[in-house]
């Protein structure tokens, strides 16, 4: 199904819907400069939708460039690093950002303090058929919508506590399982899922408490549920990454994370985090 381009105004666009959320913005003329679109039709569709994907348009070559194009977005967050993150595998990697493993899903800013409202993904190289990598994304929202009644009271009554010390912040965020959209008060789902499994290696995993449950039972229950949930297909998006794809998320309703992907592979991805006008003092962070 094609989406009506009217809201960009440019016929020479091809918008699709993703399954089984967001949308996809194609340059009909391939190597289109991404900058020629107008930035708050794509914020728009990005609010309304979730996740957009532009594809087909010319890349980025350097760093810089996508910071710059995301300053067209809004003010970035800055790290001890600049603005841009680069994700690819380093070969002794100190944290799990920088290793092969699977990522849990957790939302951004969570130990900073401000929670971004965007982020804005670039891959400068895929890292190519049948090597996995892909970044997923579940809509809490949709989660909410969908479960029973007595789910939902019990994530209701969890609070986590979330501890993480890595070379860019050492920090501890609590938050509800289950609290409200910052703008439009929407119930969301923030939640960091636990990363160590039995025989998986997990590179400087994060600590993680739940309080408001009963007992060990109703936290083993809470953890099932929300997995089960969030990786539910119906409410799961898991990215592809095609060289030269750029992603806008909404990291307000989303919660991310990342398949596991072949050593080796050649998967690089750069991000920026765009803030909120004005920026959104993190809740839950404690020092």
């Amino acid at each position: 199904m094609t989406v009506d381009h009217a809201p960009l105004g440019d016929r020479r666009l091809s918008i699709t819907p993703l399954e089984p959320f967001g949308i996809a913005v194609h340059a009909v003329d391939p190597g289109r400069a991404l900058t020629d679109l107008p930035v708050e039709p794509l914020r728009a569709l990005v609010r309304e939708h979730r996740l957009l994907l532009l594809r087909d348009f010319a890349g980025f070559a350097e760093p810089a460039e996508l910071s710059a194009y995301g300053e067209r977005w809004g003010q970035l967050s800055v790290w001890p690093f600049g603005t841009v993150l680069e994700l690819v595998q380093q070969p002794d990697p100190a944290d799990h950002i920088f290793d092969h493993s699977h990522m849990p899903m957790h939302w951004d800013g969570m130990y900073r303090d401000h929670i971004p409202e965007f982020q804005i993904f670039q891959c400068v190289h895929a890292p190519g058929e049948g090597n996995g990598g892909e970044t997923t994304f579940a809509d809490t929202t949709a989660v909410l919508t969908d479960t029973d009644e007595a789910t939902r009271a019990l994530w209701s009554r969890a609070t986590g506590t979330y501890h993480r010390k890595m070379e860019y912040y050492d920090g501890t965020c609590v938050s509800p399982v289950v609290t409200a959209h910052p703008v439009h008060g929407t119930p969301v789902i923030r939640y960091n899922e636990p990363t160590v499994e039995a025989g998986e290696t997990f590179v400087n995993h994060p600590d993680l408490e739940f309080s408001g449950l009963a007992d060990d039972s109703e936290v083993a229950e809470l953890h099932a549920g929300l997995r089960a949930a969030l990786y539910d297909p119906s409410h799961l998006y898991a990215h592809a990454w095609r060289t030269g794809d750029v992603v806008v998320t909404d990291n307000y309703t989303l919660l991310h994370g990342r398949n596991a992907f072949t050593s080796g592979a050649p998967r690089h991805l750069r991000r920026v985090q765009v803030l909120a006008d004005p920026p959104l003092a993190n809740p839950g962070l404690i020092r």
